[in-house]
């Protein structure tokens, strides 16, 4: 789906777009792409202009969006997008895991949006260094993920989950460099994946490229509602208690929910109240901080609170590393646990969203100075989240003291809420999951206008909130699980947006250059194949 400019020069909409931040060098949807004929631009700019145009949005006042959310990531769920020297992004925010992944870049993705109605800049984009491309790439795909890696190594073994996150790393890496070599060959620096698959694959390619980021998006909007649910619902009971008693004494002990005779705090029995569940109402009382937030007329007001996805991603490392140190080793009981291969399932369906920056890798790797040096620069900063993720998932599972089967899918769960690092923790993420939610809200919303055949209005508007935030209500009160909801997220996403089209996209490439040959179609082949088998171990999976 093609985000043109208006070449209709409308004062009107120029001046709504210049009361939000925009960026010379951050097209992550793309504009039209220069494989595209003029006869074939004016056609769609007529057709679409004036469908797209109609409403005033009010996200945006006086914008409509083509493109909503197309080049989502991922992670990264609680992932911060990357920290770039453009004109004017100073810092960024989520990674949508990614769903963490494949997290998520809102001041990013909201400049690129309004950097479609600004006239094209004839002077040459500021380009930044390679160190600086490096740490965006890693700092994007961070995401929610660093939560959950604990227990996905926990599901598939050490053994099997240190093979899977170096294989997965390097099919992820290289299905990201196929993007850019496809993309130099028959793409520009604002081409992104659905516009190479609309030029390569044909128009259901794009559609299909839209639709599974919608789902993206659709993961990730229930994960931040069941973090945050999470998240204030432990805060609220930590400065109840505090105020409660000035001499009570807290163990700070860890738990093992799932088997609380293994814990090393048997929690007394409390009498919950009817007002005030983790899973029955405080989903609900989420809804009553949130939504107000939803119908923001100018969303890029959150965008201000970007430097908190990075903060978030540094505390939790500490935070693991800390407690590590704090527990030593301890790993009598990792000889003797035994792990159904199948379960390895579940960290490779998660480890396909947590690697996930497909959708705006061409983006991020067109504004590097050193364009000779993006293969380099992609392969260290692969190599960093690589490590990163090692250092949370395998660390925190060979230190954990208790029984490993213990390890939640949220490791914050494993602690006492009086736990003062712990408590930190979940107010830092709770303020800036609540500041992310809008946004990601937002990219989903425009892109279901602009998928399904409906005009967007107030009521149109308010109708897609209210959808989204009760399924988000309902999913967190009968599913609460974060960890099931990114593996088959990633499994699917990951199949389509990792594995399958930088694999059609390549061997379409190859057969337009004269340069396909059958080694090289059954390689890209098994990649297919390899996606296929992952998503479908996910319905083999024991909980």
């Amino acid at each position: 789906m093609r985000f043109l400019e208006n070449t209709r020069s409308s004062n009107e909409v120029l001046s709504a777009t210049s009361s939000i931040r925009s960026v010379d060098s951050y097209h992550i949807f793309g504009s039209s792409c220069s494989d595209y004929s003029d006869c074939e631009l004016c056609e769609e700019k007529r057709t679409r202009n004036d469908k797209y145009f109609r409403y005033n949005s009010p996200s945006n006042s006086n914008l409509s969006y083509l493109s909503a959310m197309s080049r989502l990531e991922t992670r990264p769920l609680l992932a911060a997008s990357a920290p770039m020297s453009y004109k004017s992004i100073k810092s960024h925010s989520l990674s949508m895991d990614s769903l963490g992944s494949a997290d998520l870049s809102p001041d990013v993705i909201l400049s690129a949006y309004n950097k479609r109605f600004e006239k094209q800049k004839k002077s040459e984009k500021k380009k930044q260094s390679s160190i600086v491309t490096i740490f965006s790439i890693w700092n994007t795909i961070m995401g929610s993920s660093l939560l959950t890696m604990a227990w996905g190594v926990e599901r598939a073994g050490l053994p099997a989950a240190l093979v899977l996150v170096a294989v997965m790393a390097a099919l992820c890496l290289y299905t990201a460099y196929v993007l850019l070599t496809v993309n130099k060959h028959h793409g520009s620096d604002t081409c992104e994946v659905p516009l190479l698959c609309r030029r390569l694959l044909g128009r259901s390619a794009e559609v299909v490229a839209h639709i599974f980021s919608l789902l993206v998006l659709l993961g990730a909007n229930v994960v931040y509602w069941i973090l945050i649910t999470n998240f204030l619902y432990f805060t609220v009971n930590y400065f109840v208690d505090l105020n409660t008693s000035n001499t009570t004494d807290y163990n700070t002990a860890l738990l093992c929910p799932r088997h609380e005779n293994e814990s090393l705090l048997i929690p007394e029995p409390m009498n919950e109240s009817p007002y005030w569940g983790l899973h029955t109402t405080a989903p609900v009382f989420v809804a009553f901080i949130v939504f107000p937030l939803l119908n923001f007329k100018n969303v890029s007001f959150f965008t201000k609170f970007n430097s908190l996805g990075t903060l978030s991603v540094v505390y939790l490392l500490v935070f693991v590393i800390v407690k590590a140190f704090t527990w030593g080793i301890n790993i009598a009981s990792i000889t003797t646990e035994t792990h159904a291969i199948k379960n390895a399932a579940v960290l490779s369906g998660m480890l396909a969203l947590s690697f996930y920056i497909h959708n705006i890798i061409i983006t991020i790797m067109s504004n590097n100075a050193r364009q000779d040096k993006n293969g380099r620069d992609l392969t260290i900063a692969f190599i960093l989240v690589t490590i990163t993720y090692t250092l949370v998932g395998a660390v925190f599972y060979i230190c954990f003291p208790l029984a490993k089967s213990c390890i939640e899918d949220n490791i914050l769960n494993n602690f006492e809420k009086h736990d003062i690092m712990t408590a930190i923790a979940r107010m830092l993420l709770l303020f800036q999951v609540v500041t992310v939610y809008p946004l990601v809200v937002y990219m989903l919303r425009t892109e279901t206008i602009l998928l399904l055949p409906i005009n967007e209005t107030r009521c149109t508007t308010l109708m897609i909130n209210i959808v989204i935030v009760a399924l988000s209500i309902l999913v967190a009160c009968f599913c609460p699980n974060i960890g099931t909801i990114i593996r088959y997220t990633g499994a699917v996403s990951g199949l389509v947006h990792v594995f399958a089209l930088p694999s059609f996209l390549q061997i379409r490439s190859l057969q337009l250059r004269g340069k396909l040959t059958c080694w090289k179609t059954i390689l890209y082949s098994l990649i297919v194949v390899f996606g296929a088998v992952n998503l479908l171990m996910q319905f083999f999976i024991s909980e």
